[in-house]
């Protein structure tokens, strides 16, 4: 999941002046939902296969790196076998990780939980979630295998949970786990730093508590967030249109004191 997972970003900044964004914020992981199409996945004699994603990924389940392309943070996979109800998977961009899922399906083979370390920021950015099946798969196919639905996060560390953003009537920044952007209210790209994928984002300000963000990795536009900042100033409302996976995520951001 892509919660997330998200992707999910900051060098230190000073503000002119005092708006609803700026300060600490975390994730309120029971907030999170998923909606829109399914993750289509599954090994099947000695193949590893995702439909659903952006590329389609077709390699051995062997354990070993696969020469993978078409995606900004990984250009292997290694897929291995763990046991019948589970397995690994560990993406790396020039020999160095860059992320890892690890996929348990439930005994009655309804539901699936998926655990992943995202090493794309300053430290590792861990969590669980989530996912009940919606169809299964072929006969013979390993037990993860099939069309799962993704559901909550059910938990995460500091990492994958906290960001901060600062804004003036300007320009906008964000920070999460050693990533930054600071992009002015103009339509241009500005880079995210330190980001291994290059994203860059364009902003645009709808009112003084409302952002819209466009991502933007390999020429192409990959998400489209909207950051609502409530009036008390206490929450945020994130949505993240995932454009190229077809789906959407929601989840609030609580202020830290």
């Amino acid at each position: 999941m892509k919660v997330l997972v998200a992707a999910l970003l900051l060098a230190p900044v000073v503000a002119l002046a005092s708006s609803p964004f700026d300060g600490t914020w975390k994730i309120r992981t029971e907030s999170m939902k998923v909606t829109g199409k399914p993750d289509v996945f599954g090994v099947a004699d000695g193949m590893y296969t995702c439909t659903s994603c952006v590329p389609q990924v077709k390699v051995k389940a062997d354990g070993t790196d696969q020469k993978v392309s078409g995606n900004a943070y990984h250009d292997t996979t290694a897929v291995k076998v763990l046991s019948p109800t589970s397995i690994e998977i560990v993406n790396k961009l020039a020999g160095k990780p860059t992320g890892s899922t690890t996929y348990e399906v439930s005994a009655d083979g309804k539901s699936l939980t998926g655990k992943f370390t995202d090493y794309t920021g300053e430290k590792p950015a861990t969590g669980t979630f989530n996912e009940t099946r919606v169809l299964a798969a072929a006969a013979g196919s390993h037990a993860v295998s099939g069309t799962w639905q993704p559901g909550a996060l059910v938990g995460a560390n500091e990492e994958t949970r906290t960001y901060r953003y600062e804004m003036t009537p300007d320009s906008f920044g964000m920070h999460w786990n050693g990533q930054t952007y600071q992009a002015k209210f103009d339509g241009k790209e500005y880079p995210v730093a330190n980001d291994p994928g290059h994203t860059v984002v364009t902003l645009k300000m709808v009112d003084p508590n409302t952002v819209m963000e466009t991502d933007h990795r390999l020429g192409k536009v990959t998400d489209e967030i909207r950051l609502a900042a409530a009036k008390d100033g206490k929450t945020l409302e994130v949505t993240d249109k995932d454009v190229q996976h077809g789906q959407t995520v929601t989840y609030t951001l609580e202020k830290q004191p």
